[in-house]
């Protein structure tokens, strides 16, 4: 672990180059560039609350369902898309590996960066809709740099574990699509927690992103903080995420070349 922090220290630069390459490149040619970091989560919330507030109507306190599910959203966005794009960034990168000695890990790390910079560029849209729908604007919002670092360090374990499964196994980046559709519907993301019965509860409580999101919704949405153990243990799964990912990815490196 010292490995890892003193290399992202060292290669800081590196990975914010990569990271900033990119987000252009993602939104080269478009004409809206980077509003559809902003536009996409609105059209997504858009759509999903007309089907579970008019449609298929969901029963919550408070009764806005747009900043419900929002505040969850936007973080399983962030994690979902990390995953993805750094699933594919050591193989993406395969010339430049080959070519040049360059440390493997700013890779799948500039990756994470790209979408957490997207990431908190959807929270203006999602503060400019709490205002806007009347919903209050609760002093919990301070509290969200805590569920962030927590889901960071987790995302970044699991990024270094595909983006390594992905040099070996190709369909790695199609089964990971599937995994993340069939977590979407597994976390208490479109209903809440609550809505469950309590004896399927323990079942829930092994995903552990239901963690990460609790802390962003309590905050964003209810004006409440995680308890105590909640909170221990999303830095708890965090932690265990980030050093089994990074010693797979650290007992790996030197053999992609050879693979990409």
């Amino acid at each position: 672990m010292l490995e890892l922090v003193r290399d992202t220290y060292r290669y800081r630069e590196l990975i914010w180059a990569l990271a900033l390459k990119e987000l252009k490149i993602r939104y080269k040619r478009s004409v809206l560039g980077f509003l559809w970091a902003l536009l996409n989560p609105m059209l997504l919330m858009v759509v999903l609350t007309l089907v579970f507030s008019t449609v298929m109507p969901i029963k919550i306190p408070q009764g806005h369902y747009a900043i419900f599910l929002l505040s969850v959203l936007l973080p399983y966005t962030f994690f979902s898309q990390s995953l993805t794009y750094a699933a594919e960034s050591i193989v993406g990168n395969g010339n430049l590996i080959k070519k040049v000695a360059v440390p493997k890990l700013v890779f799948p790390m500039a990756a994470l960066v790209s979408n957490l910079i997207n990431f908190l560029l959807s929270l203006i849209p999602l503060a400019l809709i709490t205002v806007a729908i009347g919903h209050p604007f609760h002093w919990t919002w301070v509290y969200l740099p805590v569920p962030l670092l927590a889901l960071t360090v987790f995302t970044l374990g699991a990024t270094f574990f595909f983006a390594v499964a992905n040099v070996y196994y190709r369909d790695v980046a199609h089964i990971l699509q599937i995994l993340l559709q069939i977590l979407f519907y597994v976390s208490p993301i479109i209903y809440s927690l609550d809505q469950i019965p309590m004896k399927y509860h323990w079942i829930f409580k092994l995903n552990p992103l239901i963690y990460f999101l609790n802390g962003f919704r309590l905050s964003v949405y209810y004006g409440l903080l995680p308890a105590a153990p909640s909170i221990l243990a999303s830095f708890v799964c965090a932690l265990l995420a980030l050093i089994v990912g990074f010693w797979i990815f650290r007992r790996h490196q030197q053999e992609f070349v050879f693979y990409v």
